[in-house]
This record gives C-alpha cells, structure tokens and sequence, in this order.
C-alpha cells in the first residue's frame, strides 16, 4: 500500500494508519478510500500487527469527511470494521473537528481517545447527502443521542461525547496517539485468539442497521465475484469440461 496521504506505520505489533491531508483538512478523497481499504486489508492480513491505531495528522482536525470536490463513489470500504472483517482491536485517536464520515470511523472504532479540544459534528441533514452507515451509531450510543447528533446536526464536545460512551478517555491535545499506544500495547500483549473471540462475540452483541446488512453482504457478493472460482465455472463451460472449483 502506497498513498502519499494515507500513511501505515507498523512497529512492536501495532499498525499506526494516518490520514495526512491537513490542507484539506483530512477530506477523504475517492483515492484515499481506497488507500484505507487496503490499509484494513493489510491489517487484517498481518501476523505481526495486533492492534491499529487511526489517526489524523494534526491536532485541529481528525477529519472532514468525505471531499465534496471529489466525493468518494465507495465511502464504505473504508469505514473500519465494515470494509474488511478484522478479529483485531481498532483505535480512534483523535482531536479538533470530527466532522461527518469521520464521526462513522469513531462510531465503527472498537476504542476511542480523544483530545480534550474534540469536537463532533454530523452535517450531513444539512448538505443534503448520506450514504446511511452513520446510522449503526444508534446501536453504539443510546438512541435519543443519536438522533440528536444525526437530525439536528448540532456540535457535540468532547465531555458529552465521553459521557454517552462514544469516547473512552480524553486527554490533552497532543498526547491521543501516545495514550492509544499505549492502551495498543497492553491489548497487543494480551492473547490474540481471545481478543479475537471477545472482539468477535461483542460485535454480535450489536444490532446491525440495514445499510451494515447490504454493505456486508455486497462484501460477500464482492469476494465470490473476485474467487478464482468465478473465472473457473465460465471457463469450464466454453471449453466444455467439468469445473475444477478450489473454494478459492
């Protein structure tokens, strides 16, 4: 994985990914969806990274979301714990505006840490565009909470945020990627099949909104789809043989 503004860090079993567009205020782009996805991908894959860290360069702003001059037509394969299933803790550590999609990543995050000049804020009632994942918010903070954020789009400070459980510990500006190692490094020496297996059996404690249901799903069309199984059974068929499938 290789994105100037998308960064992976591996050192002493945690994976550092950070999103390095502060001119931009770390508006993602279609691109650097991209680069998050594959970001996860690499995560989920490694042996030797046993937690992730997300952050955004910077202590004004985590992110803006999604870029509105080049709007990412794929937003979902980069949310964590969505795009790519991973049996591996993930931690938001963030500060300034959290504005938008970067409300989803805190919201989709197993653990966040927070700056104490964080700020929330959901727009997207007011630009007039949603691409609905948000909406698994409602079973990760109690519902009336999530409504207020979600409709009337009102910023959220940090205290409130910690208060309704979207938040687990708040911290001067500057020290939220220092305090998420080092809660990365107690998890990473921690047994990694159990973590695996309590991440796994919380995460199934959870409702999953209908739009979690369709992207998950389209996650498993998208796999068959891409199987060495699906190039053999149209083979096969024009050369007139019996299909030699691989479960791959």
């Amino acid at each position: 994985m290789s994105h100037s503004e998308i960064s992976y860090e591996s050192a002493d079993g945690i994976a550092t990914i950070t999103i390095d567009r502060p001119k931009k205020r770390n508006a993602l782009s279609s691109s650097m969806c991209d680069a998050l996805h594959a970001a996860w991908r690499r995560f989920a894959a490694s042996e030797e990274d046993r937690v992730a860290i997300l952050t955004g360069a910077g202590n004004d702003v985590f992110t803006a979301g999604a870029d509105l001059n080049d709007p990412p037509q794929r937003f979902w394969e980069a949310v964590p714990n969505l795009s790519v299933p991973v049996a591996k803790p993930i931690i938001a550590a963030v500060a300034g505006h959290v504005l938008g999609g970067g409300v989803t990543f805190v919201a989709m995050c197993d653990l966040c840490v927070a700056a104490d000049n964080t700020t929330f804020v959901y727009p997207e009632a007011k630009v007039g565009i949603t691409g609905g994942v948000i909406s698994a918010i409602a079973a990760r903070i109690p519902y009336k909470i999530a409504m207020e954020l979600l409709l009337i789009g009102e910023r959220m400070d940090v205290a409130r945020a910690h208060q309704v459980g979207l938040v687990n510990r708040i911290v001067p500006a500057g020290e939220q990627v220092a305090v998420a190692k080092s809660m990365a490094r107690t998890i990473a020496g921690n047994a990694p099949l159990v973590i695996g297996i309590l991440k796994d059996m919380a995460l199934k404690t959870i409702p999953r909104s209908p739009v979690e249901e369709m992207y998950l799903t389209q996650q498993a069309v998208e796999r068959v789809r891409l199987s060495e199984d699906a190039k053999e059974g149209p083979l096969s068929f024009r050369e007139k043989r019996k299909p030699n499938f691989r479960g791959r």
